[in-house]
């Protein structure tokens, strides 16, 4: 029988809970699905040390069930009879859900258990299924375990931390082979790993979990970015405004953050003395609440807020690179993709009602230009269009010609524009209707970058109206708009797109001059001030290692060029070039390489 690929994972969580219990037997089982390409478990090993090298003697039990062509079978129990027959088993976990079910109203609860070829039980779990009807239904060779990991009981921080199996698995062998392959070029390309061995960034304890700091070659990277996204804005009729890292309490109140985000937000800190004074025991005659912000939207409201506007004036698009501060849980961070502080690509666009679709357009030009200069094509890009639930709109903020008038303006820009979309339902947020823009990298894999989405709650919260041109105060629209989501994300995409070897344009270093010996520095010198009055990022290697050596270091930096000088090119004042990328080598004028780079730059940005 053909089952699902889901059944299949599924199954095998159920196997793989079987396997540790007939070797682990004091082991408390917690959960277990299946999730895209994987299937995990969660266990708890009461104090025994489970290691990664303990999967082979897993895996090698789970293959030796599957072929002992192990029955499942599937059966139900009243809830009370359930919770009484896994109280007798000792497994806590599976009987906290049990009384949760309970409580939410379940009455009755579904059990599978394995049995052999002699209708002996070997296991039962609580499980809601599918599973395959016979283990050897199951192609031994098409699943592996992975890794281990440790998760929250309940994703709750307070619970305790269980110890999480990742194991695999898919249709057939070839499949699995696949994607082994596929894992192993991800993690060439992981940008954790790129960006130590290019020496972009870094992180210290010291400074705090999450808090990426950038060193001299990620920062000329991160420079060229925003070089071009502050140059692409200028000249798409935005305005700069720039906010402070911190605002008063007051605000978050207004704008609603301080109740329903205050789950991402950092506690306040009182502001009425010096670290000196407080240390000293002195009591603040006054003080202020403030908050580090989470998010720009509301200062950009009060940049609005701050005179009265005429119908005239609009649109207005403001935009700024401003960072933003979240408490994001320990096991959540994850190299520049999951961070505590990151700069946010914000742009608001406060506009009148007959406005909004040519804005709208206006945006998603712009993503789609953004995203083609830095390599990736319209066949790279999924939208996603969020809607609220049209069964329970009471939950969302504005009315409902708001909300059909803005759904229906962004499905129709979609369409028009050709977008390749999927309508989500129930997606929006309370306040909200949105287009989520995910790019589709070399290895296939998605990436939630741009947003575009329409904000009813700001708009109402802080009153922003305009003067129309029947002198009558009339409610905004706005849009919020981010196009990378934030530049730690969007650069950690990049690092893995193109594998840490950057076009030239992007580069943090250009070009590597390599002199023969430390008699040929003095021409190397005079070369590489030619380049860097040309604008061309370049370094001298004048190191005394050999030759190879030089090169083999730039070429593990990944620079573009590297240019060889010798005894000829001085006399000739030339460069011997050798492309990093193609691994040609040529020969050419000190003028006339930099012509080429310069020509090759001007080419791929515009």
């Amino acid at each position: 029988m053909n089952y699902p690929i889901t059944t299949i994972r599924h199954s095998l969580a159920h196997i793989m809970a079987q396997a540790v219990k007939s070797i682990y037997p004091d082991v408390k089982l917690a959960i277990g699905p299946d999730i895209e390409n994987w299937f995990y478990y969660d266990f708890d090993f009461w104090g025994i040390e489970f290691k990664e090298e303990n999967l082979k003697e897993i895996e090698k039990k789970m293959k030796n069930i599957i072929k002992q062509n192990q029955l499942f079978e599937e059966y139900k129990l009243p809830i009370d009879k359930a919770i009484k027959t896994i109280k007798s088993s000792w497994e806590i976990y599976k009987l906290e859900m049990a009384e949760d079910l309970k409580k939410s109203g379940e009455t009755e609860l579904t059990f599978y258990k394995n049995l052999t070829q002699q209708w002996t039980e070997t296991f039962m779990d609580m499980c809601r299924g599918p599973h395959v009807g016979k283990s050897i239904e199951i192609n031994e060779n098409s699943f592996k375990l992975d890794k281990i990991a440790g998760a929250y009981w309940k994703w709750d921080s307070s619970n305790i931390m269980l110890t999480r199996i990742y194991g695999f698995a898919f249709e057939s062998r070839e499949k699995l082979d696949e994607y082994l392959k596929f894992l192993e070029e991800a993690k060439k390309r992981d940008h954790r790993v790129l960006g130590k061995k290019l020496k972009l960034f870094t992180f210290s304890d010291k400074v705090g979990l999450g808090l990426p700091l950038w060193l001299p070659a990620g920062a000329m990277l991160w420079k060229q970015v925003e070089d071009f996204w502050k140059e692409a804005h200028e000249k798409n009729g935005y305005d700069f405004v720039r906010t402070p890292h911190i605002w008063n309490k007051t605000l978050w109140e207004t704008s609603g953050h301080w109740g329903f985000y205050a789950d991402s937000m950092y506690p306040p800190m009182e502001v009425g003395q010096s670290l000196e004074e407080m240390q000293a025991w002195v009591k603040a005659k006054e003080s202020e609440t403030f908050l580090l912000k989470p998010m720009n939207c509301p200062f950009h409201v009060e940049i609005f807020k701050s005179e009265p506007k005429s119908y005239r004036e609009f649109p207005l698009r403001w935009c700024e690179t401003g960072t933003v501060y979240r408490f994001e849980k320990k096991w959540q961070l994850s190299g520049l993709t999951r961070v505590r502080w990151f700069t946010q690509d914000d742009a608001h666009i406060i506009c009148r009602k007959d406005q909004v679709e040519d804005e709208l357009k206006r945006v998603v030009n712009f993503i789609l230009y953004i995203f083609e200069s830095f390599g990736f094509d319209k066949n790279t890009i999924k939208v996603y269009l969020s809607l609220r639930d049209p069964n329970n709109k009471s939950k969302y903020a504005g009315n409902d010609e708001w909300w059909d008038l803005t759904q229906n303006v962004l499905e129709k820009v979609a369409k028009e524009m050709k977008l390749d979309y999927v309508a989500e339902e129930w997606e929006a947020a309370f306040y909200w209707p949105k287009l989520d823009f995910k790019l589709k990298d070399v290895l296939g894999r998605e990436w939630q970058c741009s947003t575009l989405q329409f904000d009813f709650n700001l708009p109402e919260r802080f009153d922003m109206t305009f003067v129309n041109d029947k002198w009558e105060q009339e409610k905004t629209f706005m849009l919020h708009r981010a196009l990378f989501g934030s530049f730690e994300r969007f650069l950690g995409l990049l690092i893995e797109h193109y594998a840490g070897s950057f076009p030239l344009w992007l580069a943090p270093e250009q070009v590597k001059i390599v002199p023969v010996s430390d008699v040929f520095i003095s021409y190397a010198d005079k070369v590489y001030a030619k380049l860097r009055e040309s604008g061309i990022r370049v370094k001298i290697d004048d190191s005394s290692d050999s030759l190879n050596k030089k090169v083999r270091n730039a070429e593990l930096q990944k620079v573009p060029y590297i240019l060889i000088i010798w005894e000829k090119e001085e006399k000739e004042n030339s460069v011997s070039v050798r492309n990093y990328k193609t691994k040609e080598q040529s020969e050419a004028s000190t003028d006339e390489f930099i012509a080429s780079i310069l020509k090759e730059i001007k080419d791929r940005v515009n």
